[in-house]
């Protein structure tokens, strides 16, 4: 499928881009285009990894006339670029939604008439129930995305436009746990906004294989979701003191802007018609268009049902969190 093909992950240059170029560095691929606006990110990239397949393309998702240049030739597209940081979209929602929303139009309009064969939009569990920025504008990207993926000249081409949406991903740029290693380092407190939120525990690898996943097995407008267990965030940090050997003390200071208790990666209302593919959930979109009457559907999906959640799925204590954690190279670096 890969063999002598274009690639192209806009936002390359941020986790989740380093960690599937290690799984297509030695791909079949013909060439990895790299669309950012970090050209410093670029340069270290380009100095590490040293591969002729790369292609460092300096834009922003913004500017529809780079992104479509950026565009020309490319068989499938990894969609990665956003602002990321909940509290960062909270002061400054404007911006949020010119990368989250209007940028992810533009990269989904230039892939229709481009006439590119797989779209991939990464979006997150905040999208559900959003009650932040951050998730709301991820929302409406997956929304645009089962748009375009009905329209006739994305269908004519044999298109397949698709979204994952995963938890908060361990060790990732910004994230708790780079955070709370470094407070363990300096000796300051770990700050703890509510002990009892749980999040899902996902590592870049899982990230990486939901988008492969996604990739292998969409059609149109579906929506992937990876099956995770979850942690509170107090035994988060009470496992990190213990493999580091810390005593650091452990500060609340009460939820951030637009924080949840917990996260929902599938809503009751997907849930009544997700299709459960062992380590994952396909939630297909609906293809019907506005004239609902013309609909007949007989066993109609109950709405009610429960939804998947960081509160409800399996759950992770001190000791499982340890080993899980031993598992990440960022945790192994660390600890060195």
């Amino acid at each position: 499928m890969f063999k002598d093909k274009i690639l192209m992950i806009t936002g390359g240059t941020g986790s989740f881009g380093n960690a599937v170029l290690k799984h297509f560095l030695n791909s079949g691929l013909k060439e990895i285009r790299i669309f950012s606006r970090d050209e410093k990110k670029q340069e270290d990239m380009r100095i590490e990894l040293k591969n002729d397949k790369l292609n460092f393309i300096i834009g922003n998702v913004r500017d529809f006339d780079s992104i479509n240049a950026a565009m020309r030739e490319v068989d499938f597209v990894f969609h990665a670029a956003a602002l990321k940081q909940v509290p960062s979209c909270e002061f400054y929602p404007l911006q949020a939604i010119k990368t989250n929303i209007l940028g992810a139009e533009n990269v989904l309009e230039t892939a229709a008439r481009n006439n590119v064969k797989r779209v991939v939009v990464l979006s997150t569990d905040k999208a559900v129930y959003p009650i932040n920025t951050m998730g709301m504008t991820k929302a409406l990207m997956e929304k645009l995305t089962i748009s375009k993926a009905r329209e006739p000249k994305v269908k004519a081409n044999g298109g397949v436009f698709c979204a994952t949406r995963y938890g908060n991903v361990m060790c990732s740029r910004g994230s708790i746990i780079p955070l709370f290693i470094k407070q363990i380092k300096d000796g300051v407190p770990l700050t703890i906004t509510e002990p009892e939120m749980t999040r899902f525990m996902m590592s870049l690898t899982d990230s990486v294989n939901l988008v492969l996943f996604a990739f292998t097995n969409a059609q149109p407008g579906d929506i992937f979701v990876q099956k995770a267990p979850a942690a509170t965030i107090m035994d988060l940090a009470v496992a990190l003191k213990e493999l580091f050997n810390a005593n650091n003390e452990i500060k609340i200071i009460g939820p951030r802007h637009g924080e949840k208790m917990y996260e929902t990666l599938c809503g009751k209302e997907e849930m009544s018609k997700a299709i459960d593919m062992g380590d994952f959930y396909r939630i297909p979109a609906d293809f019907r268009d506005l004239n609902y009457t013309k609909y007949v559907q007989k066993d109609l999906p109950h709405l009610t049902g429960e939804e998947y959640n960081s509160d409800n799925t399996e759950r992770l204590d001190v000791e499982r969190l340890k080993r899980l954690l031993l598992t990440l190279d960022y945790v192994q670096k660390e600890l060195k």
